[in-house]
């Protein structure tokens, strides 16, 4: 009887709110960009290519507001953390793993997830903006290497070369981890970026996030994408 009891209440869960619509519309949106990047570079077809990288650009930027005035669980105050944040967080992992007990539920990007996010946020941001100064030298130039040096144009042009590996091999490596978490863990990380609610053991302490307006996020977007447009017109 106790243990029918114990076995009903692990299993016992309930749904949370965790991402809100314009943080799942950027990252399905993302994924999608980046692809066509990928595969119009490799194809030579550059000028979806360009279009590509500049509504990459419009969307990277969109997220680094977002994740200073936009909802709870998007911001980077909520999921960047310090290195000893991390460890106890991958400490934490180790010791439920070997106890075969349940880790406490985080809602959100857990500190580990939150360093991969910077990492290809930061590395495709520098990518998008390398690729308005990237040349080939024979006929496809970026929008502003004209408004730049030599110097400068040579730099970026070598940068964007070699920081498309290092995407492709972050991409990898958190595709890899996605897929531990739901094979491994049992915790699926796609259904919540897809339906926006995950569930939980229904006795955790956790609250939905707070949520800031959807009207909000497309004035960013908004303001985003001209911003790009008005840097792309300037060359």
């Amino acid at each position: 009887m106790v243990v029918g009891n114990t076995t009903n209440r692990t299993k016992a869960r309930r749904e949370v709110a965790v991402w809100d619509l314009p943080t799942r519309l950027f990252h399905w949106s993302l994924v999608l960009l980046v692809t066509v990047a990928v595969v119009s570079a490799k194809t030579d077809r550059m000028t979806i290519h360009m279009l590509a990288g500049e509504a990459i650009l419009a969307l990277l930027l969109f997220r680094l507001v977002w994740g200073l005035i936009g909802s709870q669980t998007a911001r980077f105050s909520h999921f960047v953390k310090g290195p000893r944040a991390v460890l106890a967080y991958a400490c934490g992992m180790l010791r439920a793993g070997r106890s075969g007990t349940e880790p406490e539920p985080i809602v959100g990007h857990n500190p580990m997830g939150g360093l991969m996010v910077l990492a290809l946020l930061g590395a495709l941001t520098l990518q998008a903006v390398a690729g308005l100064f990237t040349t080939d030298d024979i006929l496809v130039d970026g929008p502003l290497v004209a408004q730049a040096s030599g110097a400068v144009v040579a730099g970026f042009s070598t940068l964007h070369r070699v920081l498309a590996d290092g995407i492709l091999i972050l991409i990898g490596v958190h595709v890899l981890a996605v897929l531990a978490y739901l094979l491994v863990k049992r915790d699926n990380l796609i259904r919540p970026m897809v339906t926006g609610r995950k569930a939980i053991p229904a006795d955790a302490p956790v609250e939905s996030p707070k949520r800031r307006p959807v009207a909000l996020a497309l004035a960013v977007l908004a303001a985003a994408a001209g911003l790009v447009a008005a840097v792309v017109q300037a060359g």
